[in-house]
């Protein structure tokens, strides 16, 4: 497979675009073509739509890239024809049927829970006081503490949105395991990339791996746009 020159990048649930700025920084000096989709994060179709209208606008393939609930969203969108492959970090995978709600439905005990709020007017927001040590816990404290200041409304819409068609079926796809997130627990994290068949690395590091170790995610993304598993 040759390399692929374009990168698109879709955040999660409570964050926005700008956390990916890092990893930007790293594909773009490698001299990747790289997109970062704002979602609305109202609903899933609402995300799918945002992100094929970056999609659409590319010159050739691309490698789908999401983070944590932008993993619901590039398994919908990503069987966009210029879509070659997807990376998942730190991620949800659902198969068919399946949404951030009835993934979370049924934590394994002891796992940990994420502190998210009771929905206002159906939206959702985390704890900001407990912000930090669920999402961000290897973010340096200021910059963890602007993250949770500037929570963007996650609405129940999407939580709920399921999957009709999982792009992991039908693409090649790369898995980034944060071990120590405490928002998607990693064994977790392990199930859904196994299913998916994906390419999996592991590395130390928060749900908010991607703005701690931009290096790494980074890294990643190259693998799956190079079509290889990281090996020499």
């Amino acid at each position: 497979m040759a390399t692929i020159r374009n990168i698109v990048l879709v955040h999660g649930g409570f964050v926005d675009g700008s956390g990916w700025q890092g990893v930007y920084d790293h594909l773009s000096a490698d001299g990747y073509k790289v997109a970062v989709v704002q979602n609305p994060t109202l609903s899933l179709a609402g995300d799918v739509a945002a992100t094929h209208q970056v999609l659409d606008g590319l010159d050739g393939p691309a490698v789908l890239v999401g983070h944590s609930y932008g993993g619901v969203v590039i398994t919908e969108a990503g069987s966009h024809p210029n879509v070659a492959a997807l990376a998942y970090i730190a991620a949800f995978a659902p198969d068919k049927g399946e949404s951030v709600s009835s993934l979370i439905a049924d934590p394994p005990p002891g796992a940990p829970v994420p502190p998210i709020l009771p929905p206002q007017g159906g939206f959702l927001f985390l704890d900001r006081d407990r912000f930090a040590a669920s999402f961000a816990a290897d973010v340096p404290e200021g910059q963890a503490a602007f993250m949770a200041a500037s929570q963007v409304p996650w609405g129940v819409e999407a939580l709920e949105g399921a999957v009709s068609e999982p792009a992991w079926q039908t693409r090649p796809s790369w898995y980034l395991v944060a071990t120590d997130d405490r928002m998607i627990p990693p064994p977790a994290q392990r199930a859904m990339s196994e299913r998916a068949r994906a390419i999996v690395s592991e590395t130390p590091g928060s749900h908010a791996v991607y703005v701690s170790r931009p290096a790494v995610v980074a890294a990643v993304i190259a693998q799956a746009a190079q079509g290889t598993n990281g090996q020499p």
